[in-house]
């Protein structure tokens, strides 16, 4: 992500200090827990500069659920910049680079799917497609349900392992499906999913994230 963004001209600057976002402990319940790790984060990136992060589902949840944790509490104002200068990475590109083709080559066919944090929380679908379609060499097909959840979710996939299993087995099928070689997303929480269910059957297709398809042969 680093790469393509220095590429198109912008100053990346990384604090390594950073840390979770908190969702992780919000959905499971601990509203406490989540709102003390997302004020670190607000004091990590509290300077005015882009946020731009490599998952939908880290960036929808700054976006919309800090507004709740930090409603009425001294940390509003900060809350409320912090969201608004959070972008997922192919949402940066193509709404506030205007960028759609960063000259990236990758041979072979590949089906995207559409991960539910950037789709559901953050409104995102036809910007990866577009830099995608501009991809040298990658041809591009719609897989049966691209929309559907991959399954993972977060905890679900440890509460509820049949379902999610079931579920990144349906998802998987279908991308076989299009006869495609990649299923690219957005969120690393999906192509953990979906790898690991790829692996353990033998299955002649891999995931990949889309900073590293734009990223290729340059």
């Amino acid at each position: 992500m680093v790469k393509v963004l220095e590429k198109l001209g912008c100053d990346v600057t990384y604090n390594a200090d950073q840390t979770c976002c908190g969702q992780p402990a919000y959905n499971a319940g601990y509203k406490d827990e989540a709102k003390a790790v997302a004020q670190k984060f607000l004091q990590d990136f509290k300077d005015q500069s882009y946020i731009v992060s490599p998952s939908g589902s880290c960036t929808g949840f700054a976006r919309n659920s800090y507004e709740k944790l930090f409603e009425n509490s001294a940390d509003h104002l900060l809350c409320r910049q912090v969201s608004s200068n959070m972008f997922e990475f192919t949402e940066f590109l193509t709404k506030i680079l205007k960028v759609t083709n960063v000259g990236a080559v990758l041979n072979g066919k590949a089906t995207y799917h559409d991960a539910c944090g950037a789709l559901r929380e953050c409104g995102i679908k036809d910007g990866p497609r577009t830099l995608l379609n501009n991809v040298t060499g990658l041809e591009l097909v719609e897989m049966k349900d691209c929309e559907t959840c991959c399954g993972f979710g977060g905890t679900f996939a440890v509460k509820y392992e049949p379902i999610s299993v079931g579920m990144a087995q349906s998802k998987v099928k279908n991308a076989l499906d299009t006869g495609a070689k990649y299923i690219i997303t957005t969120d690393v929480s999906c192509m953990m999913h979906m790898q690991g269910y790829i692996d353990k059957n033998n299955l002649s297709i891999q995931t990949m994230h889309i900073a590293d398809v734009l990223a290729s042969g340059w």
